[in-house]
Formats: C-alpha cells, sequence, structure tokens
C-alpha cells in the first residue's frame, strides 16, 4: 500500500493526473482478466479482444 500513497504523491506533487485514468484502465481490464480465467465467462470476454 506503500506504493500507492507514494505514487498519488507523486501525481498531486508533479502534476500528472493524466496517468490516473491510464493506470485505473489499466488495473481494470487486469483483474476482468484474472477474475475470468476458469469461468464460463472467460469465452465471452476473450471475444471482446
Amino acid at each position: 500500500m506503500d506504493f500507492l500513497t507514494e505514487f498519488f504523491q507523486f501525481l498531486k506533487a508533479r502534476r500528472k493526473f493524466w496517468l490516473a485514468p491510464i493506470l485505473l484502465l489499466v488495473l481494470l481490464f487486469g483483474g476482468l482478466i484474472v477474475l475470468s480465467q476458469g469461468t464460463a465467462l472467460a469465452p465471452f470476454i476473450y471475444t471482446l479482444f
């Protein structure tokens, strides 16, 4: 969790707020792939990509 606090402090100090949506999308797609592994939902998600 220290990494996240340092990252958000970096965004705040350097005014690089455009990195936050990119990080959010990467985390969402990563979570989607991890959660869909081995489920019946997996073939439908892989057709999206």
